[in-house]
């Protein structure tokens, strides 16, 4: 790959998949419209508030470069636990979280790259 592609690539795609996660987190901790549908689907009313307010705060330490990875593990946990309540409430479209969930590895794996130096250009 162009090294300079590469500069460009993974950070983009780390500040891209970040923003767009905080952003749908807020959405999910404060829409009434969403409030509504879990409601709908027996879940109790802290469980959106919840959850959006762990993946925003995942989603803010995953910008951050010092704590991207905790940020990450924090990130793949929340996407575990919302793939578990989708399926025990027979919702099995949960591809977008397995996207995002790799989008995030993908970003881990390079920072820890450039952390330790090991530089795969020829």
């Amino acid at each position: 790959m162009n090294p300079r592609l590469r500069m460009l690539a993974i950070p983009g795609l780390r500040w891209v998949l970040g923003l767009f996660l905080l952003l749908e987190s807020v959405h999910l901790a404060v829409s009434p419209a969403v409030a509504r549908e879990l409601a709908a689907s027996g879940l109790p009313r802290w469980i959106a508030p919840a959850l959006g307010g762990g993946e925003a705060l995942a989603a803010l330490l995953f910008l951050v470069p010092a704590a991207s990875v905790v940020g990450g593990y924090a990130l793949l946990l929340v996407f575990f636990i919302a793939a578990a309540v989708h399926v025990l409430h027979g919702q099995f479209d949960i591809g977008q979280l397995f996207v995002y969930g790799m989008a995030v590895i993908v970003c881990m794996n390079d920072r820890r790259d450039h952390a330790s130096g090991v530089a795969h250009d020829r």
